[in-house]
């Protein structure tokens, strides 16, 4: 289990966490909702840690990731996709992929079956750059580059962003298998509401910098929480 206790996280003089505490259990999807601006992105730099916390602890599977570095905590099972999807556009898609190598012993360096079984689209375009694919391709590149890893829990950011209907399907099947299969922890962050509804097992309203709801995924159909979600 991942579990973000009392955490902050500043840029300079703003603060962008106050005092947020989730946890993501093992084989459940968790999403964290909230309007542009109100910290999640942060939270989740702060869980792979591509920026310190100034305040409070993160653990997983009772290891303190406070201080480790990003590549540390993907050798200890946090796979990440990052909003924006980050893929090297030079580099094939196979290539893209064996990045992922990096955290595995030389005996695990190997691409999943199940990437390509989850995005047959990769396997019809291993040898095409990741500058060419569209952005649904590019995200599904993106997912599959972090089950390369192994992950135990994989953390997304907003990866529906962009990408037309029939991919975000995709996508949310893919999700729904490796929880299902896997028993990893999902940790989504996301502003499509209707895809969380669908997924979460359980879900957590940012608003400011802070955690101000939470419940399972009917609690996204009360008023409390199309107060903190709506413009």
């Amino acid at each position: 289990m991942l579990n973000v206790e009392n955490v902050n996280l500043h840029y300079g003089a703003a603060q962008a966490l106050r005092g947020v505490s989730i946890t993501a259990p093992m084989g459940k999807i968790t999403c964290v909702l909230g309007r542009n601006g109100v910290g999640k992105s942060s939270l989740l730099r702060a869980i792979t840690g591509q920026h310190p916390v100034s305040g409070g602890e993160i653990r997983f599977e009772d290891k303190v990731l406070n201080g480790m570095a990003p590549f540390n905590r993907a050798r200890h099972g946090v796979g990440y996709v990052p909003q924006g999807r980050e893929i090297f556009p030079l580099l094939t898609v196979k290539e893209n992929l064996e990045t992922g190598y990096a955290p595995l012993s030389r005996k695990e360096r190997s691409i999943p079956d199940d990437v390509f079984s989850l995005f047959p689209v990769l396997a019809t375009m291993i040898s095409r750059r990741g500058g060419d694919l569209s952005g649904g391709q590019q995200q599904q590149l993106a997912i599959g580059r972090a089950m390369v890893t192994r992950p135990k829990i994989l953390v997304l950011d907003e990866p529906t962003e962009g990408i037309q209907p029939s991919i975000i399907k995709d996508i949310g099947r893919a999700i729904r298998y490796l929880r299902d299969s896997t028993g990893m922890a999902i940790l989504l962050v996301e502003q499509y509401l209707d895809f969380c509804r669908e997924l979460a097992d359980h879900v957590y309203i940012m608003d400011r910098g802070e955690i101000v709801h939470e419940g399972p995924a009917e609690v996204l159909d009360t008023e409390e929480a199309r107060r903190h979600l709506t413009v």
